[in-house]
């Protein structure tokens, strides 16, 4: 008799630790997967699982002056029990909405690791299993957050994030997959126990006053939840590992510093962007020129001095002397302008024009088949409106072909979309498929909310009725070591560049519809949020009333005459296949000879689409004629179009017969029907019902 032999493992090292979250259980494990990485925990949020690991290399990269930061959201399909769409069925490239979580939780880490790091540092994020009521990007942020303050990774976290829903005017802490279709606000924050370091938020035209107390109120619980994740540092964090560091040599930086103030301060003090830059290229000559032979590894440093010199110089401007480098007051806008119809042929588009940021938007409309197919782990399986967005080298002036859309253009496209989507028309009402295409042709900073504002024209030129015209602004932050702070509205490149936030906020004269918030600091304070909404909430008041709706102050009252025109009618769910046909055949000839779309949906709704009312009109009779069912009762004109020894066929509807006995063609008896009729007739028939054989049965002389 064989003996039965088991072994079981032990992790010597293995940890689990607990915390309810909104009422849901919060489970944090490690020591038990990924043991190579510098630090990873698998966490659950209910039923719900991210595997989430944090690794570094052991040495800087040279030839840097960044941090070499990757944050990749991994979505298994098998998380939500589904098997990839595809040929190789199995997953591709990351979804849109994975490209915005990784996004989502990028922005809150990335500014607290230290300045001078330059060690390639990857958080790798996989979502195994999915809940839908416990979300799974603020699960994996929480786990990123563990897993860097665990290592060994130098970084000055961690952060805690939430999700926020408004349900029936109540604020929710990660509001559940039924909770959040049901809510007037989406938003994600991200804090330290001290400041709030990201914000993202879409919103069904929420006011500031409620949008800030939501911001306050995840705080508050997420200030509770970083008391756990210290906890869990606190008991099993690792010493964070020594790294050489890159600052600059602060004796040679000043010798520079002073050779190229005034040059720099002239090159910088003027609104065209080309002309700063034209003027900085003799300043690097002249730097290269004077230090080169004393400094041998200068040209390697210099674009870095360049940066910090440029930097010192701004900043001091904007804290010291309020001085913007387009002579701008802290507090006002660029030159506007808001023109739409430019492009003939598109079914709508719009131009908006913000300094040198310059945007265009085309609006197309299709049908709802048109919608784009999501194959992704959550429930939502279609997207009736798209918004893409790309930047090409030529709107900054470089020589760079264009390639696919990154990370940053999937998430500007993302950011608009959210920003139009509560004002658009529901599908009851406006039953078409939306597109908005937005290409910067020209940038210097912002473009994210021009492309707000020029597709509000695009849909408007569009005839799309939308429920309110939408802005977009942006707000910059300057902050001093000590303490004190003011705040930049539309900031262009450069204060983008050289200041420490980009906030930027979309809406209507109602209220917010999307925010996403950039930091380069530790974080805000609360006095710094409420100025941000307030600054941005007039600012776009303005654009909306001076600029947008003196452009085109309404929606047109048509749609383009080259869109689709919708011509809706209702069958029989019972004569769906008759209209399709034996492999689509029928609807595939009605389409060929009409120039007409057509869709069919599942309870007898027919759609069809068409440029001119002549293809419409032509597709809808070829479907009526197929679906057509007499009335018993009802008089019918046709035309004769057979004769029998027992009677005569007539053509009652397009390509309907129906059959008239002998005896019911005349109120007389006759002997033959060539007698009273001959083919080609017009004649009156009158529908008297099925026959005892269940055919239809038509009279002649009953019709008079």
């Amino acid at each position: 008799m064989s003996e039965k032999i088991s072994s079981q493992i032990q992790f010597k090292n293995h940890r689990t630790f607990n915390y309810t979250l909104a009422g849901r259980p919060l489970v944090v494990e490690s020591g038990k997967l990924a043991g190579q990485a510098n630090g990873s925990v698998l966490i659950r949020y209910g039923e719900t699982a991210v595997l989430c690991c944090a690794t570094a290399s052991p040495k800087p990269r040279e030839g840097i002056d960044f941090l070499p930061l990757s944050v990749d959201y991994e979505e298994k399909m098998y998380a939500a029990g589904k098997i990839p769409g595809g040929y190789l069925r199995r997953e591709g490239r990351p979804s849109e909405k994975a490209v915005l979580a990784a996004r989502v939780i990028d922005r809150p880490i990335r500014p607290l690791f230290p300045k001078d790091l330059r060690n390639d540092v990857v958080l790798t994020l996989t979502v195994m299993s999915v809940d839908p009521a416990c979300p799974p990007e603020i699960t994996a942020m929480i786990g990123a957050s563990i897993a860097l303050s665990i290592s060994d990774i130098p970084w000055n976290g961690p952060v805690g994030g939430v999700l926020v829903g408004l349900v029936d005017g109540k604020v929710i802490i990660n509001p559940t997959d039924e909770e959040q279709k049901r809510s007037d606000l989406s938003l994600t924050v991200a804090a330290t126990r001290k400041k709030i370091v990201m914000i993202e938020a879409g919103a069904s035209e929420v006011d500031e006053a409620t949008m800030f107390d939501a911001i306050m109120y995840a705080h508050k619980e997420i200030k509770d939840l970083l008391n756990f994740i210290y906890a869990i540092a606190d008991e099993i964090g690792k010493p964070k590992f020594e790294y050489p560091t890159c600052e600059l040599d602060p004796e040679v930086f000043e010798k520079i510093f002073s050779f190229c103030e005034q040059d720099v301060m002239f090159a910088l003090d003027t609104d065209d962007k080309n002309v700063r830059e034209e003027r900085m290229l003799p300043i690097v000559d002249g730097i290269l020129e004077k230090f080169g032979e004393e400094y041998p590894d200068l040209s390697v440093k210099l674009p870095e001095i360049i940066y910090q010199i440029q930097k010192k110089i701004v900043r001091r401007w904007l804290l010291v002397d309020k001085k913007r480098v387009d002579g701008r007051r802290m507090d006002e806008i660029r030159p506007l302008g808001a023109e739409v119809a430019l492009l003939p042929r598109t079914h709508g588009s719009g131009l908006f024009t913000r300094g040198q940021t310059q945007v265009i938007t085309a609006a197309t409309l299709g049908m709802l088949s048109e919608a784009q197919m999501l194959d992704g782990i959550d429930n939502e399986t279609s997207k009736r409106y798209m918004h893409h967005y790309n930047m090409p080298g030529y709107s900054v002036g470089e020589a760079k072909s264009n390639r696919s859309p990154s990370r940053r253009e999937i998430g500007h496209g993302a950011l608009a979309e959210r920003a139009l989507l509560p004002v658009l028309p529901p599908e009851e009402k406006f039953p078409y498929a939306i597109r908005l295409v937005s290409d910067v042709v020209s940038s210097n900073g912002s473009t994210s909310q021009a492309a707000v504002c020029a597709s509000t024209l695009a849909l408007m030129d569009a005839g799309v009725p939308i429920k309110a015209p939408v802005a977009g602004i942006s707000c910059g932050l300057i902050t001093a070591e000590d303490g004190s702070w003011d705040t930049i509205l539309d900031i262009q490149g450069v204060e983008d560049f050289f200041g420490d936030m980009d906030f930027k906020v979309a809406g209507t004269h109602k209220g917010i519809t999307a925010i996403q918030m950039d930091l380069k600091i530790d974080g805000l304070t609360p006095e710094i949020i409420k100025k941000a909404l307030a600054e941005t909430r007039r600012a776009r008041k303005y654009i909306i009333d001076e600029v947008l709706l003196k452009a085109i102050p309404a929606p047109r009252p048509e749609i383009s005459k080259y869109a689709p025109k919708l011509t809706t009618l209702h069958i029989d769910p019972e004569k769906i296949r008759d209209v399709i046909g034996k492999g689509g055949s029928v609807i595939q000839k009605i389409v060929a000879e009409s120039g007409a779309k057509i869709d069919i949906e599942d309870d007898g709704t027919v759609i069809i689409a068409a440029v001119n009312s002549e293809s419409a009109e032509l597709a809808k009779s070829a479907i009526e004629a197929i679906v057509f069912e007499p009335e018993v009762g009802a008089i019918y004109t046709g035309r004769v179009t057979s004769i029998k020894e027992f009677g005569c066929f007539v053509e009652y509807a397009p390509g309907k017969e129906g059959m008239v006995h002998i005896s019911k063609i005349a109120p007389r008896r006759i002997e033959k029907v060539e007698d009273v009729l001959k083919l080609g007739d017009i004649v009156k028939v009158k529908y008297i019902g099925l026959d005892k054989k269940g055919r239809m049965d038509f009279s002649i002389k009953d019709a008079k």
